[in-house]
């Protein structure tokens, strides 16, 4: 039977420098456990764009430690462990392994799969060790994950409910047969899962090491200890801040069925060392899958919250504390149950964080930073004549979009989206050449992207690739941002919006809307993908003039100001990409081609000026 500390317990006064010892210990174990899921891992979406995270709960299910990876998965991870403990109750045994995903019980969107391993020490748990993972592909009506056709959740994909997904450290192999036969991708998915697991056995075994070394009381105490101690960090920092009562409020595109602009709004409250985000007067949730699900929900309201504390704050459960979530089921914050919600990790979570921060912006304007670009994604579905007999998934990481001006100097260029807040990498441009058939003909930060202000926000990524595909192959899309850019702040001016283009090898071209299925491809066809940058910071007519001199100098601008639209950047003329074509391919240059032509499209963007 398993039993729980109990709240309060007298466990004594723990030595100021033992407890920031095992304050960085618990951290660095959450680190370690993270490197191993990046070595071990199958697929490119999670061995080289890193979208998983690592947590660790004590037995209250509260957030003891985070790793540095993907900041929405974090705040929402806690209610994937209460949700096994609820479930499972006393029935949780010491080398049980726990699996689940259902956006309605504990998880996030369908193609975060959580494992979750309970530390067992003196009879009693102690702790749970928790690893969440973005899977190349969960089944459902389209490949990689993502369906902006569904209309109900069974339509997005496999769900699983809090599951016992083995004992005595091992899995079941029915359960793991029965999971990776609903997915088109049954190798790269079992292989992640055991990645998974052993990740979060490495941290049982560190832990118990930890246990064995300084007993469960004293790391009990710790616990309570570390999280008194950021909770009183975040409400010194809090009450800082101006009272008052502020509204915030962001628009996403559409929902993919013809609603367009949808309103999340965010009333926040601030009062001495408290903050209150009320998201009832948002929308009605959609048809499709833009709603989110509550612990997505709150996981981007503690985002937005985390980014507005100093960078020293430990983002645990004791930080949290300062911070109320009011919503109301039925709007697009808070779907309810049944409802598809898979894009929610990205949108509408980043519209939480943009109308909080837009709130908040009046209590902390130094704290504020202009709006992160939005997601734009497309997942490609085909065979590679290198492989025969497999297909593959690639979802596209590259022309990331840029990060917001702030206070403290210029946006990051091409960092990605608020709610991962450069956590996601788009990964080396050979190394995804190697792996699937694609060719990068150019990969770049953007001119003129950029919201303009008195720190301008950073510059999106510009790519144009190439499909190589052993015949036909299929794309769908699953994003936002092409009608709304990246949000200024407090004067600052919005980005330019996403612009995604389809061209084809037959010469017509097409625009691609954000929420797409079926988007057939052919050998050579070209994705054209220009990404939004951030947005700006304060009025543009307070930026330095020798700042603005050295965008013109870099190339980052073209014009006078960065937020007036797009400039078309220099391209290379049709002999030379077809030179650089055949060079990687080691065919003959056709006759008249140069060799050691400059190559003004190359994968490796030109560096940035270094940030105030």
């Amino acid at each position: 039977m398993t039993t729980r500390p109990q709240p309060g317990a007298d466990r004594g006064a723990i030595d100021p420098i033992a407890l920031a010892v095992l304050e960085n210990r618990f951290r660095a174990i959450v680190e370690e456990m993270g490197e191993a899921m990046l070595r071990t891992t199958y697929s490119q979406i999670l061995n080289s764009s890193r979208d998983f995270s690592i947590a660790l709960c004590d037995a209250r299910c509260r957030l003891v430690a985070q790793a540095d990876h993907i900041p929405v998965h974090v705040g929402a991870m806690p209610f994937a462990a209460k949700a096994v403990v609820e479930t499972f109750g006393d029935a949780i045994a010491e080398g049980d392994i726990y699996l689940l995903n259902d956006p309605y019980h504990g998880g996030s969107h369908l193609p975060d799969l959580t494992a979750i391993v309970p530390v067992f020490a003196e009879g009693a748990l102690r702790f749970l060790c928790v690893v969440r993972a973005h899977h190349t592909d969960i089944g459902g009506a389209t490949h990689g994950g993502y369906n902006p056709g569904a209309t109900e959740i069974w339509q997005e994909g496999l769900r699983v409910p809090p599951i016992r997904l083995g004992e005595a450290r091992r899995p079941r192999e029915d359960l793991l047969a029965m999971i990776v036969a609903n997915t088109r991708l049954p190798r790269d998915v079992r292989g992640d899962l055991m990645a998974m697991t052993g990740a979060a056995h490495l941290g049982e075994r560190r832990l118990l090491a930890l246990l064995a070394r300084h007993g469960a009381a004293m790391l009990d105490g710790a616990v309570d200890a570390i999280l008194d101690l950021a909770e009183a960090h975040a409400r010194r920092i809090v009450a800082t801040w101006a009272d008052g009562t502020w509204r915030g409020e962001a628009l996403l595109d559409d929902d993919g069925f013809g609603r367009q602009d949808i309103a999340i709004r965010a009333s926040v409250t601030k009062r001495g060392g408290a903050v209150t985000v009320d998201l009832s007067d948002s929308d009605p949730q959609a048809p499709s899958f833009v709603n989110s699900s509550y612990p997505n929900m709150v996981s981007a309201v503690r985002m937005a919250f985390a980014y507005l504390l100093d960078p020293e704050v430990a983002k645990n459960d004791g930080a949290f504390r300062a911070l109320e979530v009011i919503a109301r089921e039925g709007t697009v914050v808070w779907a309810r149950e049944g409802a598809p919600v898979t894009m929610c990790t990205s949108h509408c979570s980043n519209e939480i964080v943009e109308a909080v921060i837009k709130a908040l912006a009046n209590s902390c304007p130094e704290r504020a930073m202009g709006g992160w670009g939005r997601r734009f994604r497309v997942a490609i579905k085909g065979r590679d004549a290198r492989r025969p007999g497999r297909e593959f998934v690639w979802h596209m990481f590259h022309a990331r979009p840029g990060g917001g001006g702030s206070a403290r100097g210029d946006g990051w260029s091409a960092v990605g989206e608020w709610h991962s807040a450069g956590g996601l990498k788009f990964g080396s441009v050979e190394m995804a050449e190697a792996r699937f058939p694609l060719f990068f003909r150019h990969h770049e930060f953007q001119p003129d992207s950029a919201g303009d202000g008195q720190h301008r926000g950073g510059l999106g990524g510009e790519l144009e690739l190439v499909i190589e595909t052993d015949g036909p192959a299929v794309a769908n899309t699953a994003g936002d941002g092409a009608r709304h850019g990246s949000a200024g702040m407090l004067g600052g001016r919005d980005s330019v919006p996403h612009r995604y283009r389809l061209e084809r090898a037959d010469g017509t071209a097409r625009a691609l809307r954000t929420k797409e299925v079926g988007i057939a491809l052919a050998p050579g066809d070209v994705l054209h993908a220009r990404a939004a940058g951030g947005g700006g910071w304060g009025p543009p007519e307070k930026r330095d003039p020798a700042a603005r001199e050295a965008d013109r100098a870099g190339g980052y601008v073209t014009g006078t100001a960065v937020g007036d639209g797009p400039a078309p950047s220099p391209r290379p003329s049709p002999a030379e990409r077809e030179g650089k074509s055949r060079r990687r391919r080691g065919a003959p240059l056709p006759r008249g081609a140069e060799e050691g032509r400059g190559e003004g499209g190359g994968s490796t963007p030109p560096a940035e000026a270094p940030r105030p």
